[in-house]
């Protein structure tokens, strides 16, 4: 992918547009997660959106580029199934798994920490980071601690917050991951191919949990229809669209922002629309983790990951 340019080399108001688009539709997918699985089963819902984005998203990449343009080798689809599983299969499947028992602010919050589980990633293969980057890695895992009493209190289901825990790491993992295989150059095709690996594992696993026993579709409420809906169109789509824009015209350090906006528009999003409860831990905890991602975002130049 081209480097970022400047963001005087685009028109302002495209660049604000774009990013105001990802900052509203990014933080509230965790909102539309959280409706969709209120009468929809996890793993068959969410394979099902990322089966269906994944599809109308190669077919734009077929129009806009020409059928050429989703030709990959073996090797290529290889990786983006593999990226596909961490971040499709295990980042987000489990965040939609456990937001049948987590609040979705409380969810955003700890999936906020991505950034720096990724700085402890890249420490681990001996990438070390500057030491204000370590001190934000510190610091957001005293964060963490906070956020996760609610679960060790019986506030919410401890094996809820473990579960999104676990989901920020495998997609930490799939971003870092991400950087070192071979993805088909086209951004969009290797995102395509990547949501069907992920949609369709979503799926199998949702089989084998028995999500399809006594299935009725016609008990799936409104509400988590259209939730479905607006994950598939906007979170999957335009969300992603946007965010592969601003990568190429808009400084990498303003569009990195994203990773501590997300989860204060989640947060306001599920206190005003579901009622969820703004307690001590998550306001104390969630202000350190951001508080720790501005730090580790605005130290480290590493391209964060697709949503």
């Amino acid at each position: 992918m081209r480097a970022s340019t400047p963001v005087e080399s685009k028109p302002a108001a495209a660049v604000w547009t774009a990013l105001a688009l990802v900052y509203v539709v990014w933080g509230s997918t965790y909102l539309g997660i959280r409706i969709a699985v209120e009468t929809m089963p996890p793993f068959l819902s969410a394979g099902a959106r990322f089966i269906t984005a994944g599809l109308l998203l190669a077919a734009a990449v077929a129009w806009r580029y020409g059928p050429a343009a989703l030709k990959a080798t073996r090797a290529q689809l290889g990786s983006a199934a593999l990226v596909g599983l961490l971040l499709i299969l295990g980042g987000n499947g489990l965040v939609v798994l456990a937001e049948t028992s987590v609040p979705s602010g409380l969810a955003a919050l700890l999936v906020a920490a991505v950034p720096m589980w990724v700085v402890v990633l890249r420490a681990g293969s001996g990438d070390l980071p500057p030491p204000r980057t370590l001190g934000g890695v510190l610091v957001g895992l005293a964060g963490l601690a906070v956020l996760t009493s609610p679960g060790l209190s019986g506030a919410v289901r401890l094996s809820g917050v473990l579960l999104v825990v676990a989901a920020s790491v495998l997609w930490s993992l799939g971003s870092f991951s991400a950087s070192k295989l071979t993805l088909p150059e086209n951004p969009f095709t290797g995102s395509a191919y990547q949501m069907l690996a992920g949609g369709i594992a979503g799926v199998l696993v949702g089989l084998l949990r028995g999500e399809h026993r006594g299935l009725d579709p016609a008990a799936f409420s409104t509400a988590s229809w259209l939730a479905l809906g607006y994950l598939v169109v906007f979170g999957s789509l335009v969300g992603f669209t946007a965010y592969v824009w601003l990568l190429q015209a808009a400084p990498l350090s303003l569009v990195s922002t994203y990773a501590y906006v997300n989860p204060v528009v989640a947060v306001a999003l599920g206190w005003l629309i579901l009622d969820e409860a703004l307690t001590w831990p998550i306001v104390l905890g969630g202000a350190i983790v951001v508080a720790a991602v501005c730090v580790i975002v605005s130290t480290e130049r590493t391209k964060p990951a697709q949503r």
